[in-house]
């Protein structure tokens, strides 16, 4: 039972004051006239008053709640270092059995388990969502069991109540980790960049950890290179990326004997390998309607460099003037073909024919270069089946063709071949074609294929695109000159720039036009694996773990060529895949696990949020505290114990109101006192 008295006036309460202000000046007039019944009537006037504001006498039923005390366990992947997992499991049971102990007081138990993708432990959210789910009038206090490393104090509650850290780990304890600092996105091929690595020490290091580590340094997969590295300052590291595309590249200290966990010894770090600049070398042999697919294509992108000459003599004009002497400058064959050659990505022949400007040497180079990793598309035309054609050059050693000398004249559709339906170069065109298939060519040079892939047919099904690989270097060969009609949108047109674009960057060895290729991309956990083939089926992939342990996936195919399947990751680190002789590496994850960071239990960072709560850090190698009731305001924690504030809510079951004094009562007095100032005043006072 709780009893109050509370008002209900008969009148507005401004009214009331009004006519207390009036009583006020009444009583202050009679005591100045030196009416000795004064205060009988500022009695009269006062019990008026009170009868105007109606006071009643209300009595509450109270059923009072329990208090409640929330813990918080921090259940993160930083928590199962060590023993900590089990200071924690001992420093619940505690808990648990502390409150039971505790009269009309209940437990609530958040667990905290490791955050999506890299957000680290989310301790302050979980304490919030936990507050939001009860009357902040009942939580006596909360106690979170952790090892201090949060990542999400910025999130942190206004506490009604003392909060508590009991804190996992030992006070001993010591890591040892890698940190890259600035890893770049991207990297220009044949450039160094440099990476900054640092190896620290957390925590209370011996002496026997040394003062340098052993690194180990890979490239996707490749064998290890190892490095006696000091510990504690920044190394700067130069790095040269192997090849285009997502370069792999891991780092790994070794482990020391007495450290807490091995996971931040190592650091992962994806960059892709981009070109810088393409510089490609353009020889037209004669002028014609083509020449300006190729000028535009590539003098529409910024990132190719070209050189472009053009031979205007015409081969029957027999006037005696030396060659040399036919050009406004000077052609610089040599410097091109001998001294710069090998800094050419790409060199196009465009229905050039042998005419004495390029000696035998020169075409030798190009052949070599070829073989040592270059790249040549031979665009042909009449000319490639006369006397004077590239094919009875030194270069015919490494063409995948033949000429018979054939010029086929008339109208015929390009189409692809079934190997060609699985090339990246041109696979997926034939959904590009307009409306009525792709637009005809009037000319192709008749030619047999005698290597490579022939990926598109012309004519009667003949060769008409040929693509293959010589020693490290690729070649191309098109067995037309009429490709520009598909840019002038003649009967519908083509995809000429896509498969041109397509064609130069298969030739420039971009991984994502390779036509074998085992390719890995991970979101979050989820791993998807494709392989690209020009050839039957692919067996199964194998996947190695971070921890050695193989998975065996099989994949299905999904598109021509092209055979994929997905697959969850169970941990974060590196993992390799293998498919016959196709290898890949793939990260999942962060380089750097965010809960790996800091390793050390420390109770730092959460000191200015327990503070102003009167709350505590008690380590829990020193025993499980014990808990107390304290008042609010009190320091709330001290040496082996805790201290909650109880809140004593209730909950109202009845109310019941009842006026002080009947109306009939406040008359009589207030008759009465006025009567006894008039008797005062009159018959029996006198006045002073």
């Amino acid at each position: 039972m709780n009893g109050t008295v509370v008002f209900d006036p008969i009148l507005p309460w401004p009214v009331i004051w009004a006519l207390g202000g009036a009583a006020l000046l009444l009583v202050a007039l009679a005591l100045w006239r030196g009416l000795s019944g004064w205060w009988l009537r500022a009695l009269a006037l006062g019990v008026l008053l009170a009868a105007l504001a109606n006071p009643a006498l209300q009595e509450e039923d109270r059923a009072p709640l329990s208090d409640i005390v929330i813990a918080v366990v921090d259940e993160s992947a930083s928590q199962r270092i060590g023993d900590r997992a089990e200071q924690g499991a001992d420093a619940l049971a505690s808990v648990e059995a502390e409150v039971a102990a505790l009269p009309n007081t209940e437990l609530r138990v958040v667990r905290v388990g490791d955050g999506e993708g890299d957000e680290g432990t989310q301790l302050m959210t979980a304490l919030s969502e936990a507050l939001a789910e009860e009357p902040r009038s009942r939580v006596a206090g909360a106690i979170l069991i952790t090892d201090g490393q949060a990542h999400d104090l910025q999130l942190a509650p206004q506490m009604p109540a003392p909060l508590h850290v009991l804190l996992t780990g030992r006070e001993r304890d010591w890591d040892r980790r890698l940190v890259v600092k600035n890893a770049p996105a991207f990297a220009i091929l044949g450039e160094p960049m440099t990476l900054t690595l640092r190896i620290e020490d957390q925590g209370r290091a011996p002496a026997s950890a040394g003062e340098s580590a052993d690194l180990t340094i890979s490239i996707d997969g490749d064998e290890p290179q190892s490095f006696r590295v000091p510990v504690g300052e920044d190394l700067e590291l130069p790095v040269t990326l192997p090849h285009g595309g997502m370069n792999v590249l891991q780092f790994q200290v070794a482990a020391s004997e007495g450290e807490l966990t091995d996971r931040n010894n190592a650091a992962v770090v994806q960059i892709n390998g981009v070109r810088d600049r393409l510089r490609v070398l353009l020889v037209s042999g004669e002028p014609h309607a083509g020449e300006r697919v190729w000028r535009n294509l590539l003098k529409s992108d910024a990132s190719v460099d070209l050189v472009h000459f053009t031979i205007l003599r015409p081969p029957e004009k027999q006037d005696g003037i030396p060659v040399s002497e036919l050009s406004l400058i000077a052609f610089p064959t040599r410097e091109l073909f001998v001294e710069k050659i090998e800094e050419f990505d790409l060199i196009i022949f465009d229905r050039y024919r042998l005419r004495g400007i390029l000696p035998t040497s020169y075409l030798e180079n190009v052949r070599d270069y070829v073989r040592g990793g270059g790249t040549v598309l031979v665009a042909a035309g009449p000319e490639f089946g006369s006397a004077d054609s590239l094919w009875r050059s030194p270069l015919a050693d490494v063409l995948p063709v033949q000429a018979t000398s054939r010029v086929i004249e008339g109208g015929f559709r390009p189409a692809l071949t079934d190997v060609g339906r699985k090339h990246p170069v041109t696979q997926g065109l034939e959904k590009l074609a307009p409306e009525g298939g792709w637009g005809r060519w009037f000319r192709q040079i008749e030619l047999t294929a005698s290597s490579g892939q022939v990926v598109m047919n012309g004519a009667g099904e003949r060769p008409l695109l040929v693509l293959d690989r010589v020693g490290e270097g690729r070649i191309a060969v098109l067995a037309s000159d009429h490709m520009w009609l598909w840019g002038r949108g003649y009967e519908g047109g083509g995809p000429q720039l896509e498969l041109l674009r397509r064609l130069a960057h298969w030739m420039m060895k971009e991984p994502d036009l390779e036509e074998e290729a085992l390719i890995a991309n991970a979101e979050g956990a989820t791993v998807t694996i494709t392989r690209r083939t020009i050839g039957e089926a692919p067996g199964e992939v194998t996947i190695t773990g971070p921890d050695g342990g193989e998975t065996a996936l099989t994949m299905e195919e999904t598109a021509p060529g092209r055979w994929s399947t997905t697959w969850d990751a169970p941990e974060m680190g590196v993992y390799r895949l293998a498919q016959g002789e196709q290898k890949a590496v793939i990260a999942v994850g962060p380089s750097a696990p965010r809960e790996f960071e800091e390793t050390i239990a420390s109770g730092e960072k959460l000191a200015p949020i327990i503070g102003p709560t009167n709350g505590g850090t008690i380590r829990l190698e020193d025993g499980e505290p014990d808990i107390r009731a304290v008042r609010e305001g009190r320091v709330a924690a001290g040496r082996g114990w805790v201290g909650i504030t109880p809140r004593g809510a209730h909950v109202t079951q009845d109310i019941r109101v009842a006026a002080l004094l009947p109306g009939w009562l406040y008359l009589l007095l207030a008759a009465g006192l006025a009567l006894g100032a008039w008797l005062r005043e009159g018959r029996f006072g006198r006045r002073v």
